[in-house]
């Protein structure tokens, strides 16, 4: 019984589609695998940029915050200064008062010793009869006698009147200054609460820029870790996208099987895996699957491209290659990278 005569044909179409699935899927698979991660190199580019971005502004507000913190922590250093201060004067103001108050209390004491004395005294001349001039007269051994008992006398009354004055004054004066010293500590006092609570605040706010710039270095931190994590992934990506497409570029310079080819041979592997095959579906045959429109067009010397020799097959794929100007004729040239 007679062949058919399609069988040979659709025979040598299964045989050359099984070899072209086989030979392509690595190319296919290389080509979407060197687009993801370009992709992939590209994304992590522009989150490279927008992580460095981030941390050269929190760069900038950490150092902002930082030289807030110098200037606070400067005023705090003055206000303790002054705190200080205030507070040693305040302590030397209520050891004045406490001296004060010890010397009215001495003076108060001695008034009372001097008035119990003056009283004694006052009841002591009371009781005794005071000397009448006539008796001092006769008493007195002369002119000068009798001066000297008189000045006597005189001095004594006096004395007992200054000393009392004396005293008097004295304790007028300590508790005069004992009331200045009272008035002076509560002042001074009240300067150093101020002086304090002033302090305290300015030592809160201190406090609070310092912790403002520990959360500052610590997103920083955070970003640059994220930044040197996404730039060794990339660099990963690109040393796999390297090798890749150096497998790719050995794999398209190639002369492959039944060679010369005169496209490159990863395309001609795509196409037709090296083989004169019949028309496809589309009307598309032999080495270099070519349309018999496009065939025609070249001045092909027989009606279909697998009807001719290997020799005018290659030599009207270079004219429409074009020295790779025409690759787009071929859809595998987009498939395996080659446009």
């Amino acid at each position: 019984m007679p062949a058919h005569p399609r069988l040979p044909h659709i025979a040598i179409a299964l045989i050359a589609a099984c070899s072209l699935a086989g030979a392509a899927a690595p190319l296919v698979g290389a080509a979407d695998r060197t687009g993801d991660l370009q992709s992939g190199i590209d994304n992590s580019r522009q989150k490279e940029q927008s992580l460095a971005a981030a941390a050269a502004q929190l760069g900038k507000l950490e150092a902002a915050t930082g030289r807030e913190v110098t200037l606070l922590e400067g005023r705090v250093t003055a206000a303790q200064s002054e705190l200080d201060r205030a507070t040693s004067l305040a302590a030397t103001t209520r050891a004045r008062l406490a001296t004060a108050q010890r010397r009215a209390a001495r003076l108060r004491k001695r008034l009372g010793v001097v008035r119990a004395k003056l009283r004694a005294l006052l009841v002591s001349r009371y009781r005794s009869s005071k000397p009448d001039l006539v008796t001092v007269v006769l008493d007195s051994d002369g002119f000068t006698s009798l001066v000297e008992t008189m000045e006597f006398l005189r001095r004594i009354q006096h004395s007992d009147t200054t000393l009392l004055a004396l005293v008097k004054r004295a304790r007028a004066d300590a508790v005069g200054e004992q009331r200045v010293l009272g008035r002076l500590t509560a002042q001074r006092q009240a300067a150093a609460q101020a002086e304090q609570r002033r302090r305290d605040a300015l030592a809160g706010i201190a406090a609070g820029l310092r912790q403002r710039r520990a959360v500052l270095a610590q997103a920083k931190a955070a970003r640059l870790a994220s930044l040197r994590s996404t730039r060794a992934s990339r660099v990963r990506a690109e040393r796999e996208l390297q090798r890749l497409l150096a497998q790719r570029q050995q794999a398209a310079g190639s002369a492959g099987p039944g060679g010369p080819w005169a496209i490159p041979w990863a395309i001609v592997q795509c196409e037709s895996g090296g083989q004169n095959l019949p028309p496809n579906d589309a009307g598309a045959s032999g080495y270099y699957q070519m349309l018999p429109a496009t065939w025609s067009g070249l001045g092909g010397s027989t009606p279909q491209a697998f009807q001719a020799t290997k020799a005018e097959q290659d030599r009207l794929a270079a004219k429409l290659w074009a020295g790779g100007n025409g690759a787009r004729n071929w859809v595998c040239a987009t498939l395996v990278g080659a446009v």
